[in-house]
């Protein structure tokens, strides 16, 4: 009896100190068999006092008053499927005549507090399907990335969203992207994730910073052509429209359109065009898009309009010739004048991190969803790096990017620089790498008395 104790005790101990230290552990060995015991024990009665429950079918009404039995009780959905996962529960339900997709998403606060678990996310599967994501444990406190990952060209993986599946950056899907955010917000952090993610991939970087380049700078072993001043940045971005007309000109040269020609070698874009002749796809990341956007006297003001012009004109036509934008800065609404709204509207990916006010989460998610303004201003000072992520269909979810250091990044681009390709446009923007000396441990010198 006492061994038994004693046994007790350790298991006791063992899974505290899980929970505390290693909770994706603790999940996996104990907390999911709990989970799945008391979703299935409180599911019914859950379902009924959320109110997504239906009343009977007439006919079982009519038999039960025939047979005098008493009225049946409301029927709940079917479960078609409960699936554990390495962070929590997948639930699959198939609804019955009357529900709507629309009651489990209103409800998931609801059934998050019922059946005990961290977080639940609805999402249809299909007409009359809805699955139930569910977390047993906060997947957003550490970040931890999956290390198997499937690669694909212009496809990044990027954050942890919050019911446990990774968040990609999928160019080809959205092209362009607006990413805002405060001041050590974690903006800088999922900014190197991204380059990080890009820079094993067959792509040209180009990059716009305004800040002197301290952000962008110490990658630049892996850009293309990289601005470090408004000046600069104006006369980078009227080279790139000129390379996007000579793009969209070889691809008039292959389209050679009869009635002979079969249906797949007819293309509109880059990514028909045979291999020897496709152009590199292009990334343009623009580090705080305010500081092109402003002006202190009538030449910084043209300057600034041919800026914002062919920003728009790259949004609006560098899909198909294979170039893509990703804009950040702290701030991104009409106060930054003229074109900045219509350049806004090209933007299909939004993420926020951490802002200041609601007016700098409704530059974002305004146009798309006022749930997404409302979760962006939530965000927690303490967790830099979360964020909410979203696109013009008005779905959106919290992520969160791992903490990709400076350092990580940086011998990440080095040792893919030879990846770099060299664009003709672009070549005169090129960065200068100073050669890399290992210098050895210095000795101080001794200096005099009130020597500097």
């Amino acid at each position: 009896m006492n061994a038994l104790w004693v046994t007790l005790l350790v298991v006791l101990a063992l899974a505290l100190l899980l929970r505390w230290r290693w909770p994706t552990w603790y999940w996996m060995t104990f907390g999911v068999t709990f989970a799945a015991i008391r979703v299935l024990i409180r599911y019914r009665s859950v379902m009924d006092a959320c109110g997504l429950t239906v009343p009977p079918a007439r006919w079982r009404l009519a038999l039960a008053r025939v047979a005098n039995r008493p009225v049946p009780e409301a029927r709940s959905p079917r479960i078609l499927r409960l699936r554990p996962t390495a962070t929590g529960l997948v639930l699959r339900l198939k609804l019955r005549p009357g529900q709507d997709a629309f009651d489990f998403s209103a409800s998931s606060d609801r059934l998050r507090h019922s059946f005990g678990l961290h977080n639940v996310v609805s999402r249809e599967i299909r007409s009359g399907v809805v699955e139930l994501r569910m977390t047993g444990y906060d997947v957003l406190e550490r970040v931890r990335m999956p290390r198997a990952l499937p690669s694909e060209v212009l496809r990044v993986p990027v954050a942890l969203r919050e019911d446990g599946e990774v968040h990609y950056r999928d160019y080809r899907q959205v092209p362009h992207a607006l990413n805002v955010g405060a001041t050590k917000s974690g903006k800088s952090v999922y900014q190197r994730t991204l380059v990080a993610g890009l820079a094993p991939q067959n792509v040209a970087l180009v990059g716009i910073d305004c800040k002197n380049g301290v952000e962008l700078s110490p990658l630049a072993a892996r850009f293309s052509a990289l601005a470090e001043n408004p000046a600069d940045a104006a006369v980078l971005l009227s080279a790139l429209v000129q390379y996007m007309g000579r793009v969209y000109q070889v691809i008039r040269a292959e389209q050679r359109i009869s009635v002979g020609l079969p249906d797949a070698e007819i293309t509109a874009d880059i990514w028909d065009l045979p291999a020897h002749l496709r152009p590199v796809p292009v990334v343009v990341i623009v580090d705080e898009v305010a500081e092109l956007a402003l002006a202190a006297n009538k030449a910084e003001e043209v300057r600034r309009d041919q800026i914002v012009t062919d920003l728009v004109r790259l949004a609006q036509l560098g899909r198909a010739a294979g170039v893509h934008l990703e804009i950040c800065g702290q701030r991104f609404g009409s106060e930054l004048g003229k074109g900045i709204t219509m350049l806004r509207a090209q933007l299909t990916g939004r993420t926020a991190h951490r802002v200041n006010d609601e007016t700098s989460a409704n530059m974002a998610f305004g146009d798309i969803s006022p749930d997404a303004v409302l979760a962006a201003v939530q965000i927690d000072r303490d967790r830099p790096g979360t964020a909410v992520a979203g696109d013009s269909s008005g779905g959106w979810s919290r992520v969160r990017a791992p903490h990709t250091t400076l350092r990580q990044a940086v011998d990440t681009c080095n040792a893919h620089a030879h990846r770099t390709p060299s664009i003709p446009e672009l070549d005169p923007f090129r960065p200068a790498l100073p050669p890399r000396v290992h210098v050895g441990k210095v000795q101080p010198k001794a200096t005099a008395a009130g020597a500097f």
